[in-house]
């Protein structure tokens, strides 16, 4: 029995005209987006672990005192604790340069290029592909969310 729902959703499918290689090529940019919002995500996660262990050194310090290694804790506060990563930065402006040098304008750049060649639709090349892979008929393979079985 074929479902009324067949195919991907109207947001989901290439504007007319749109070619093969458009679609590719939008693809392509979209999995690179993707993947510099994972780095982002890895700088996030930097900058976390980098504030976690600043903290951590609190701890250090005060028990370098009470172990009797007063020049080491003072050390480790002088030295260490609140240094800056790079240069002049801490992790907060190290991800603000990211995003204002690098993250921004590329995000801006796909949405632009998704606008003008794809009328603003995202994710077309990975749409076709879950067309192209998946079973018809078969409950767990629908083409649109509200088209599952139920129980």
């Amino acid at each position: 029995m074929s479902d009324h729902h067949e195919g991907p959703d109207a947001a989901h499918r290439r504007p007319p005209g749109m070619t093969d290689a458009t679609v590719e090529a939008l693809g392509a940019l979209s999995k690179a987006l993707e993947t510099t919002e994972r780095a982002r995500g890895h700088l996030y996660a930097f900058h976390q672990l980098t504030g976690g262990a600043d903290f951590e050194l609190d701890r250090a310090f005060d028990l370098m005192h009470a172990a009797g290694h007063p020049q080491w804790a003072e050390r480790i506060r002088r030295e260490i604790t609140g240094r800056n990563v790079i240069p002049g930065h801490w992790t907060f402006q190290i991800i603000e340069a990211y995003d204002a040098t690098y993250y921004e304008p590329f995000k801006a750049t796909e949405r632009q290029a998704r606008r003008d060649l794809a009328d603003g639709r995202d994710h077309l090349y990975e749409a076709e592909l879950k067309e192209e892979r998946r079973t018809r008929g078969h409950p767990d393979h629908t083409a649109l969310p509200d088209t599952a079985p139920r129980g």
